[in-house]
């Protein structure tokens, strides 16, 4: 998975190091941020 400047990424800990290391489970490019602040999904001030 590519990660760019801007985009919101969930991640899943990991079970060993789980504060520091863990797995990209989805990646967020801006325009699917917009639609998430639109259908309010997460805050606009997010």
């Amino acid at each position: 998975v590519w990660i760019r400047d801007n985009d919101i990424v969930i991640i899943a800990p990991w079970d060993f190091k789980g504060d520091v290391m863990g797995d990209i489970v989805w990646r967020f490019t801006l325009p699917q941020m917009e639609w998430l602040k639109k259908e309010h999904f997460i805050p606009w001030d997010f």
